[in-house]
């Protein structure tokens, strides 16, 4: 058993800030378990390595020894998150809630240990509120208060609207801890205003405060943006272990540290010595990134899968070879009134590209190959016979069999 200082050290690596850390070692040093707090609200269905960040969190806490409760958001998502926004966020249907909520389980189970998890949706206590019961709860909390928020202030002194049901936000999310009696909770950087609101409403209650840990934000694979789909950046929990490979591969150096603190399963003190020797330069970055990257796939598929991503990242990026499980598209080569095939919209039909004008820009700049040869600039039209049982790339991990 780990001492209450070794506990802190492990689950301040990667923290951005703990408020007041000196609470949450004293309850460490009650030596029970402690009840660690996520909310989330279901607003999407997938989620990426950046949304996990929380949920390797609690992971570790788990491995420590104590108990989480993971909050699905199905009361509060009714409301809408308005951390970070600068006008009030679509309100999403139950029926739409539901069916995100479904698969966001599913995905964080991949990190969870069920058998130290309760899961709870807070509609039980939000939706069966009374009028008198929610006045008692919203008079614990000032106008002026709630407008202490960030993106509150920039849009009231901006003169942008905020619908009063927003206010009710941080309120509903703080009533979540008080209704599971949280020790410790968990968010993004963005979310310290609902965090310390928790533990406000907790001492007004006359409850031992929650401790509020926030963990910054991860950038994409590009390094600068934060991960999301929307930047085409994100690294998905469900994404072929090989291309989950190549996309961790792909991340800056200067990234790698800051993966295997929020993203990894590496143990603290081995990704203490990572950094020191990176720093030092006593490692070489290629061998630590390999290393975080069969980490990662390892960590959601098994170290097998990971072994043959590595091995399929060599076929494709060292041998520069074709790799072996490329998937096969029945194209249809029927030409056209030139007499040619019109490869923009082929790449569309195959999956290689969203559209037939990203198709047409991927061609324009050189990242579209047929059997290893890149397409010149401008040709979008191709010869039906050169594309008989031809294979397609597309940029670095993208490869179709045409049949």
């Amino acid at each position: 058993m780990l001492s209450p200082e070794e506990q802190l050290h492990i689950i301040k690596s990667g923290a951005a800030q703990i408020v007041p850390e000196s609470l949450l070692l004293e309850k460490l040093k009650k030596g029970a378990p402690l009840n660690i707090k996520l909310g989330v609200d279901p607003t999407a269905p997938d989620i990426h390595l950046g949304h996990a960040v929380p949920l390797r969190k609690l992971r570790q806490f788990q491995d420590l020894g104590h108990q989480v409760t993971l909050i699905i958001g199905d009361g509060t998502a009714l409301i809408g998150d308005p951390s970070g926004r600068n006008s009030t966020r679509p309100q999403l249907s139950r029926e739409k809630i539901a069916e995100n909520a479904k698969t966001y389980v599913d995905q964080a189970f991949k990190v969870l240990d069920p058998e130290k998890t309760t899961l709870r949706y807070n509609s039980e206590w939000i939706l069966s509120l009374g009028m008198e019961e929610l006045l008692k709860i919203l008079a614990n909390f000032t106008v002026a208060r709630i407008l202490e928020r960030d993106d509150f202030q920039k849009r009231y002194t901006g003169n942008l609207p905020i619908s009063l049901h927003e206010f009710m936000y941080p309120v509903m999310q703080a009533y979540d801890s008080v209704m599971i009696k949280a020790d410790v909770e968990l968010g993004g950087t963005d979310q310290l205003f609902n965090l310390l609101a928790g533990r406000e409403l907790m001492e007004k209650m006359g409850m031992e405060p929650q401790v509020c840990l926030t963990l910054p934000l991860l950038e994409g694979t590009d390094g600068v943006a934060k991960m999301s789909k929307s930047y085409g950046n994100y690294i998905g929990l469900t994404d072929e272990p090989a291309d989950m490979f190549g996309k961790v591969m792909s991340i800056p150096d200067n990234m790698m540290v800051k993966y295997y603190r929020l993203a990894s399963t590496c143990p603290v003190d081995q990704i203490d010595q990572i950094e020191a020797g990176l720093a030092a330069d006593e490692l070489h970055p290629n061998k630590v990134k390999r290393a975080l990257a069969r980490n990662i796939v390892a960590a959601y598929y098994s170290e097998e899968d990971a072994q043959a991503a590595e091995e399929s990242f060599d076929q494709v990026f060292k041998n520069h070879e074709v790799p072996d499980d490329v998937p096969e598209y029945a194209a249809d080569l029927t030409p056209n009134d030139q007499g040619k095939v019109y490869l923009a919209k082929l790449l569309v039909d195959a999956g290689l590209a969203q559209s037939a004008g990203e198709g047409r820009r991927l061609i324009d700049g050189g990242g579209v190959k047929i059997n290893g040869e890149a397409v010149p600039a401008k040709e979008y039209n191709v010869d039906p016979v050169k594309l008989e049982r031809a294979v397609i790339q597309v940029g670095k991990r993208k490869f179709a069999k045409l049949v």
